[in-house]
């Protein structure tokens, strides 16, 4: 069946275990087949590399809308008064669910922000620190070991 994907349709991104290189495949398929007479044909899938039309800032972009509508709900006074919060992001704690793009990402602008990551919860374990938790330090760790787990 055709018609599940396209520019003005559903546009697919990329997930667990995809990238660049599979957006690629699915805009080049996509444009070849059924969208070669749309002239918006490569916007079926979001996540392609610059070079085949992707845009800077992809990586980032859904991890930069969580801590936008985070920060959206903490400066609104109303919410911050039912909680008995205060409408500033500095010294709020929080613990992240997966430490991919989206979770990485999150973790910086918060971080960046004035609030302090306290928790990781990844699949193949979770670290805690009451302290705070660096990102970039975090990252670095994840990257040389392949895992947050002995993340000091």
């Amino acid at each position: 069946k055709k018609g599940f994907i396209g520019p003005s349709i559903d546009v697919p991104a990329p997930d667990m275990g995809t990238g660049e290189r599979e957006m690629s495949w699915i805009a080049n398929t996509y444009c070849n087949t059924i969208g070669h007479n749309d002239i918006n044909a490569h916007a079926c899938v979001t996540g392609k590399p610059i070079n085949q039309g992707g845009i800077h800032g992809r990586t980032s972009a859904t991890g930069r809308g969580v801590f936008h509508g985070l920060d959206n709900f903490i400066r609104e006074p109303h919410y911050m008064d039912l909680i008995g919060c205060t409408t500033e992001m500095t010294g709020k704690t929080f613990i992240v669910q997966g430490l991919g793009n989206v979770g990485l990402h999150t973790m910086r602008y918060l971080t960046r922000a004035g609030a302090i990551c306290i928790g990781i919860k990844e699949v193949d374990g979770e670290i805690y620190n009451k302290n705070g938790i660096n990102p970039k330090d975090l990252e670095n760790w994840k990257l040389d070991n392949g895992t947050i787990m002995g993340f000091p």
